[in-house]
């Protein structure tokens, strides 16, 4: 699409390798002489109160408060933390000392000062090997190329028009997204809940939580299905395993997480594969899991092994242990101050009944959810494949306008 756009008559060599060609009548300048970025302003959490204006910090607005620093509309840059992101603010705002703001923008249009900071992509100016950050004498001293002022207006409304069609369009896509995932979990969820035949005769369970299940199936409470085990590692040596809400059970080497890491496991409980594990503390966000290798986990995680092995299926056990019933009622039988201080016990488990079908149709039900979620699967990852690819759009299309690759009519 950009190809077939117009170009300017003559281009001359801008000296600069990000810059490269750019058009023959537009002044080569040090940024210092068409905007001024300024620190923000100190302000702690506790501060930030239910006021009128926007607190923006280094990825845009972190709470709010009833001042603020800068006049909008205005441009912030991440100077930490996320650095480098460029945000345009169309109204008063207080400048948060985690971010740099356009001071004086120099008789430079504001949304053309806006999209050049985007092209200028300050990210790669940043400093610091653990901790990077942004300083402002950086960007001051990059070398712009700059139109005249009625030229940059007249390019910064053309941006406004192209990135906000494209921005709608990721958010319907993103949207999509969202529904195919909701669908998904609503596909698990009656799966393992009710079976696959809708016509199938069904009881009343007698168990709140469960509901409804077909007429066939069996309920049962944990103790009868389920053993806790209490084995511990010798030496510490096995596969470090962790417990999410989100990933189920999980070797820690594949989180890239590092913190709270222990010099010696020697001691820590030890799980085997097709065991039920369960983060005693999360557990009422759905943090468990059926591992699918053997290791150690945290001591205080409760670990559970099939009384008659085989009998459940591990993907269909953690689905169903997942679903929102049994969540909800992790939360009501939970004991704790508050929901950050819950905790689910082996006799809460134990207490807990399961509805569930025989093993044969557990693979059938499984065989089911897998087979449709590919499917969606395959459409979230094209719906991400074309985001991607309309962001690449609108970065080349910001890029190629503030440095005159293309003629903006």
């Amino acid at each position: 699409m950009l190809v077939a756009m117009p170009r300017y008559e003559r281009y001359k060599d801008s000296g600069v390798e990000w810059l490269g060609e750019v058009p023959e009548h537009w002044q080569l300048m040090r940024a210092k002489y068409r905007f001024i970025l300024q620190r923000g302003h100190d302000l702690s959490s506790d501060q930030m109160i239910d006021g009128e204006y926007e607190v923006y910090g280094s990825n845009g607005p972190i709470g709010t408060h009833n001042k603020y620093t800068t006049v909008g509309p205005g441009v912030t840059v991440g100077r930490s933390g996320s650095v480098g992101e460029v945000n345009y603010v169309p109204h008063n705002f207080w400048a948060h000392n985690t971010s740099l703001y356009v001071k004086n923008f120099l008789n430079a249009p504001q949304k053309y000062v806006y999209y050049l900071l985007l092209a200028l992509d300050p990210k790669r100016l940043s400093e610091g090997s653990a901790v990077s950050t942004l300083d402002r004498n950086n960007i001051h001293s990059e070398v712009i190329a700059t139109p005249p002022n009625q030229e940059a207006i007249r390019i910064a409304k053309y941006l406004d028009g192209k990135t906000t069609l494209i921005s709608q369009t990721i958010e319907v896509k993103e949207k999509q997204i969202a529904l195919l995932k909701e669908r998904k979990q609503i596909l698990i969820q009656n799966a393992v809940t009710r079976g696959l035949d809708p016509a199938v005769p069904m009881k009343d369970s007698g168990v709140d939580w469960i509901g409804e299940i077909p007429v066939y199936w069996e309920v049962k409470r944990a103790k009868y299905l389920f053993n806790e085990i209490d084995e511990r590692s010798k030496d510490g040596l096995e596969e470090l395993l962790s417990v999410s809400h989100m990933t189920g059970v999980t070797p820690r080497s594949e989180k890239n997480v590092t913190m709270f890491m222990a010099e010696d496991y020697t001691g820590s409980k030890t799980c085997q594969k097709d065991d039920l594990v369960i983060n005693i503390m999360w557990a009422w966000m759905g943090a468990m899991g059926v591992s699918d290798q053997a290791g150690i986990v945290s001591s205080s995680y409760g670990i559970f092994r099939q009384k008659e092995t085989g009998a459940f299926h591990p993907a269909y056990l953690e689905h169903l242990l997942k679903t929102t019933g049994y969540i909800e009622h992790y939360n009501r039988v939970s004991t704790g101050l508050h929901s950050s201080r819950l905790r689910f016990y082996a006799h809460m488990f134990f207490d807990m009944e399961l509805g569930y079908p025989d093993r044969a149709e557990q693979e059938r039900i499984m065989c089911h959810i897998e087979t449709e979620s590919t499917k969606i699967n395959k459409a979230i990852t094209l719906h991400q494949q074309q985001i991607e690819r309309l962001k690449e759009y609108k970065a080349t299309l910001i890029n190629s306008a503030v440095t005159g690759k293309i003629k903006v009519a």
